[in-house]
């Protein structure tokens, strides 16, 4: 049975096949104004494992290779995808259909991480982006 998601509305829909690639929180600044959060949780997939169920999301190239998905009916923020993870989807994981069944592993990004939030488990946590994580958990396989 496959893994869904969906935006606020509902109107966006997103499933994959299989497992989880990885499972994070990341404190870098461009999440978290993308979110308007303090702290983002993600998970990956292999993009041949996803797609895109009910009313396409827009699509937005924020930089060069960067692309951030979001519902076009509601606006929320619903995946990414970069050429530098190339073959890989990042899911929010807020949009998980279930997502009190969502595990976070490890921290990205933590120098950035807002001096004021406080995070207190025992994960875990990397200065870098997914590409420096150890075992580089971003690469997902295609």
């Amino acid at each position: 049975m496959p893994t869904r998601g969906h935006c606020l509305c509902k109107q966006t829909l997103w499933e994959f096949d299989g497992d989880i690639s990885w499972a994070c929180y990341c404190h870098c600044d461009d999440c978290r104004r993308n979110c308007s959060a303090p702290v983002v949780a993600w998970l990956g997939v292999p993009l041949h494992n996803f797609r895109w169920i009910g009313a396409p999301p827009k699509t937005r190239e924020s930089s060069p290779g960067v692309f951030r998905h979001f519902c076009a009916t509601c606006g929320a923020p619903m995946g990414f995808e970069a050429s530098h993870y190339s073959g890989g989807m990042h899911l929010f994981a807020a949009s998980l259909e279930n997502p009190d069944r969502f595990t976070p592993t490890f921290h990205v990004n933590y120098q950035s991480k807002l001096p004021w939030l406080r995070m207190n488990d025992d994960l875990p946590k990397y200065d870098g982006t997914l590409l420096h994580a150890a075992g580089d958990p971003g690469a997902c396989a295609t």
